[in-house]
């Protein structure tokens, strides 16, 4: 008996754990179906964009002179903003003008030695005329016919000339009055204007130094429309439109939750993440904000009243099937489901449940799935 003893008591231990094992009541987690609201959201994570942003740079290389705007400081269409060193362009713009005066004077002086030209030439005319009828009557030599004749094209030469000099001096005036403007245009480029209503993000520069085009001074960026730019996942594609509501929760305020809508739908997915942009037009920002800040966005895809759900993690799968575990009188029974509208934690059920019912998952622990009539207990 000493001999066989041990091996009878580990034979009743093996025994009585085999039957614990098999007909001991599974811990179970359960939920009480009722009826209730179901809202149907995708979720999305991005950064806090603006639609219309602008570097303020410089279009001429000179001095940056002054800067009269601070990061964070609202401005308005049309504010200045910055100022280069325009000492030199003013001298460039005196300059043309007295350019433009001295080509209208020389305007105003051909234009009077046209008239004084045109008046000899009708002199010459009229006394060639004369020449002309005396010769017929053999009252003047041919000598004094050809002198007036003489006269009579000097004269048709220097109106000529005199109509070639003013077509000269009209051209100079143009040019001048080109000149003018480019110079003019020139000195507006040492004035640095903002072009909308908006917010001075960043400023990057300070007076004193060159700065050449192209090199950012100030970020600037409209403040009537702001959105969250969000990736969301390619396979909630189909649910999403333009003009859906839409939560948006701050990583500021993650307690807060601030109203948007959709504004548009990227057409290019990341071929590595799958997954796709969402504008989110901003209809309340914090009371402190920044671009690019982190943001979750719950995109509201539908909303039902009065109907069965359930926690999502109840929902299981058995052979490409939906369905649950309810609890019928202590044992895990199969019910095959209908799912509905999906939120981002409760599902609506359409068929194969009724209120009040309990649905059953394994409690957590449980590494073995439940099988259909198996005993339960709930934790």
């Amino acid at each position: 008996m000493r001999k066989y003893g041990k091996w009878l008591l580990l034979l009743v231990v093996v025994v009585v754990a085999g039957y614990r094992l098999k007909f001991s009541p599974t811990p179970v987690t359960t939920h009480t179906v009722a009826t209730g609201e179901v809202r149907g959201e995708v979720m999305g994570t991005g950064t806090l964009e603006a639609r219309i942003k602008t570097t303020i740079s410089p279009r001429i290389q000179e001095r940056l002179a002054e800067v009269l705007v601070d990061q964070g400081d609202a401005v308005k269409s049309g504010q200045l903003l910055a100022r280069l060193d325009d000492a030199e362009t003013k001298q460039q713009v005196a300059i043309a003008e007295a350019t433009l005066a001295a080509a209208r004077a020389t305007v105003d002086r051909v234009k009077s030695d046209e008239a004084r030209a045109r008046a000899v030439l009708q002199q010459a005319q009229l006394d060639h005329r004369r020449s002309t009828e005396l010769l017929a009557g053999k009252i003047a030599s041919q000598a004094d016919f050809d002198k007036a004749a003489e006269i009579l094209h000097v004269a048709e030469a220097d109106l000529k000339r005199a109509q070639a000099a003013i077509v000269e001096a009209e051209s100079q005036g143009f040019t001048a009055e080109k000149t003018l403007l480019y110079q003019k245009e020139h000195l507006a480029f040492t004035e640095m204007r903002s072009s909308y209503d908006g917010l001075v993000t960043r400023r990057d520069r300070d007076p004193g130094g060159i700065v050449v085009p192209g090199a950012s001074i100030l970020q600037l960026v409209a403040t009537n429309e702001i959105w969250v730019s969000a990736w969301v996942d390619e396979t909630a594609m189909t649910g999403l439109k333009a003009g859906q509501p839409v939560r948006i929760v701050f990583r500021s305020e993650p307690g807060k939750s601030c109203a948007g809508e959709v504004a548009r739908l990227g057409r290019e997915a990341d071929r590595e993440t799958r997954e796709f942009v969402v504008d989110v037009r901003v209809k309340e920002l914090p009371a402190n904000w920044t671009i690019g800040q982190r943001a979750e966005v719950f995109i509201e895809t539908g909303r039902k009243s009065g109907v069965l759900s359930i926690p999502q993690a109840y929902l299981l799968w058995r052979e490409g099937r939906p369905g649950g575990f309810v609890n019928d009188h202590g044992k895990a029974r199969w019910r095959d489901l209908t799912p509905g509208l999906r939120g981002l934690k409760d599902l609506e059920v359409t068929q194969g449940l009724t209120a009040g019912e309990q649905i059953v998952k394994p409690a957590a622990g449980q590494k073995q799935p439940l099988a259909d009539g198996q005993r339960i207990t709930a934790k």
